[in-house]
């Protein structure tokens, strides 16, 4: 299926060069305790660490090690997963105490069993390498159990060498496929599995990385205990996030992957210095790194040397993929700079419809940079140049691949379609209540609109699609619901002045009609299935998730929060303005339904490709003799019943 929250933008912490901070300073368990406190203090929910944040923070612990159970035995890990009430109690004086006995002994556990996995996956190599077995086609293996023999564990990670074998198969020339090549594949793998591993060991003792990992995790494992948005991030993380949320990022614009034959320039960002030197481009291999040839490097090196200050210099010697199998490197001076990522922001397109055109606008997420950019700035402008194409008599925004961002841009984005009135309620930690408004009194565009969902959208994507359709000036259209992420989270990372770099949930919010998107996500009120449709995507099915609740509605603001010295403003220039709630697109619901439910089932590919997604096939294309292999169907509809929305409100 489609990557979803799990898909790095960009793998951006390949294409940074500095980020916007440095922490020098390394983690100490030593400090664990204040950190925590830090976020506990913060937290929505939990003020102190008990005994049951405890049993889940061993249980993260283990699993943030070995999420595929490909590691430990049922008899190492059940003792730690199966502790009592008094057990728990003694976790919890420990951390209040600063002693971690109890995770200590798990990392000297985990320590173990990765020597033990390194001999195996040795002996498995020897014998995959002296044989012919291999699998037509990878396929997933995900255990819900721990391994009760060591048996069972080789056995786990030969089906899993076996895996990466047909995958690599799957993307070479046949002519290609040696044992030469299949070994190469084993010792680019086992140099990835050391790389993962290597934050558990503590054989470099020297820099005292053993105590900083080790509080790392900790760290990690306390903070997902809280609930399933509440994470502590590394430096290196924590870029990566700035990143996506600000869509830019400073260096010098290459997209890095480790391959069997060297490290792979993947992609050249759009805008950025490589590809405005045009002589570097996806496919070919990075050899050196200022003159330093980079064969013997690892990948966490070859990242390091990349990094720099901004205006700073770095010459790349690349061998281009024409010339791969030869010894010919270009070496090209770079200046590193900061990188806007065109390709993450709104975009749009039209097509005609009537006497106009229907606007089909993509927003990928919530983004904002200081004053340099924001999507909504963005969405205004894309609005402004779709209506110098003609009569703007429709728009489509397309959320679907949208996973939240920034709250102040959602409700500015929300602003856009209402002339003014409450977005986002937020309720915190001690029931304070506090009111997002559009105060503006302007509607920026007040046609037909329809809001495409799926069960990817998320967060900051669902209060602008439950707020527009609270309203009843849009009508959401996708999956059944949407992700059905419903809280608040206070972060660190584009903090320059951080130290350490969490998000923590603060609150949950809910839109003007007093309901939550937590778990329940936005309904839509047109189904037409996305290629997520199949899957259990969502908050539901996450580890600790915050129940859903209501709140009052909002439509007639009581101004409660507003301090009484403003509120004379509010009276007069606000009030008069909030926007009323519409009721045209409700009343048509059952005849929107009804045409959109006709065209679906005389579709015979989109029929034909709603049952190909439920079978797993999520490729999304259209298929027969004369089909175009990327209709986008859901897009589609969408304009379809846009033009339905549109043809009555000609009518009214």
């Amino acid at each position: 299926m489609k990557s979803y929250f799990f898909k790095r933008c960009l793998a951006l912490s390949l294409l940074v060069a500095q980020g916007a901070y440095a922490v020098s300073d390394k983690l100490k368990t030593s400090d664990v305790k204040g950190m925590f406190e830090e976020m506990l203090n913060l937290h929505v929910e939990y003020k102190e660490f008990t005994p049951a944040l405890a049993r889940r923070s061993i249980r993260i612990f283990v699993e943030q090690f070995d999420p595929n159970r490909i590691y430990l035995l049922a008899s190492e890990v059940q003792p730690y997963l199966d502790m009592n009430d008094d057990q728990l109690m003694h976790v919890v004086h420990g951390f209040y105490s600063n002693n971690f006995t109890v995770f200590t002994n798990l990392n000297s556990l985990i320590q173990k069993s990765i020597l033990r996995a390194r001999e195996l996956r040795s002996q498995i190599v020897k014998d995959l390498l002296l044989t012919r077995e291999e699998i037509s086609s990878p396929q997933g293996e995900i255990y819900s159990s721990y391994a009760n023999s060591v048996q069972e564990l080789k056995l786990r990670f030969k089906k899993q060498m076996l895996n990466i074998l047909a995958a690599e198969k799957k993307h070479t020339i046949a002519s290609d496929w040696n044992a030469a090549r299949k070994q190469k594949v084993f010792q680019l793998w086992e140099k990835r599995f050391v790389r993962s591993e290597s934050t558990y060991l503590s054989s470099n003792t020297k820099s005292n990385n053993a105590d900083h990992y080790l509080a790392l995790h900790l760290m990690k494992s306390q903070s997902k205990s809280l609930d399933a948005h509440t994470s502590f991030f590394s430096p290196e993380e924590a870029i990566e996030m700035r990143a996506s949320l600000e869509k830019q990022f400073e260096g010098v614009g290459i997209v890095l992957r480790e391959g069997i034959d060297g490290i792979l320039i993947t992609n050249v960002v759009k805008g950025g210095p490589a590809e405005k030197s045009g002589k570097i481009s996806a496919g070919d291999l990075l050899v050196e790194i200022d003159g330093k040839a980079i064969d013997s490097a690892g990948y966490d090196e070859v990242l390091k040397r990349l990094k720099g200050e901004r205006g700073s210099r770095v010459v790349l010697g690349v061998r281009h993929k024409s010339k791969v199998a030869k010894s010919g490197i270009d070496r090209v001076e770079l200046v590193r700079e900061r990188i806007v990522m065109q390709d993450d922001r709104v975009k749009y397109t039209s097509e005609k419809c009537q006497d106009g055109i229907i606007g089909k606008i993509v927003l990928p997420s919530f983004y904002e940079s200081g004053g340099s950019s924001s999507c909504e700035r963005d969405m205004r402008e894309a609005i402004r140049n779709l209506k110098k194409e003609g009569n703007l008599v429709g728009v489509v925004i397309d959320m679907r691949d949208n996973s939240g961002g920034f709250l102040s841009q959602a409700v500015k984005m929300a602003g856009l379609f209402i002339s003014s009135g409450v977005v986002v309620i937020s309720k915190y930690s001690k029931g304070e209540m506090q009111y997002l408004r559009d105060v503006d009194g302007r509607i920026f565009y007040d046609g037909p609109l329809v809001v495409l969902t799926s069960k990817a959208s998320a967060s900051a994507a669902e209060i602008v699609a439950q707020a527009l359709q609270d309203y009843g000036v849009a009508v959401v259209v996708g999956d059944e619901r949407t992700y059905g992420k419903g809280t608040i989270q206070y972060q660190t990372v584009t903090d320059d002045n951080a130290q350490n770099f969490f998000k923590v949930t603060v609150g949950r919010y809910y839109t003007v009609s007093g309901r939550s998107t937590q778990i329940e996500g936005v309904k839509a009120d047109v189904v037409v299935p996305t290629s997520y449709a199949p899957y259990n995507i969502g908050e539901r099915y996450l580890a600790y998730p915050l129940k859903n609740d209501q709140v009052p509605s909002a439509y007639n603001d009581s101004l409660a929060d507003i301090d009484p010295k403003n509120r004379m403003w509010f009276q007069k220039n606000y009030i008069p303005n909030v926007q009323k709630k519409l009721s045209i697109w409700t009343q048509a619901m059952s005849e929107l339904k009804k045409k959109s439910s006709e065209r679906i089932a005389a579709n015979k590919s989109f029929s034909e490709y709603l049952h190909k997604i439920s079978s797993g096939n999520d490729q999304g294309y259209m298929f027969g003799d004369n089909a175009d292999p990327k209709v986008d169907f859901q897009l589609q509809e969408a304009v379809n019943i846009l033009k339905d929305m549109i043809d009555l409100k000609n009518q009214q």
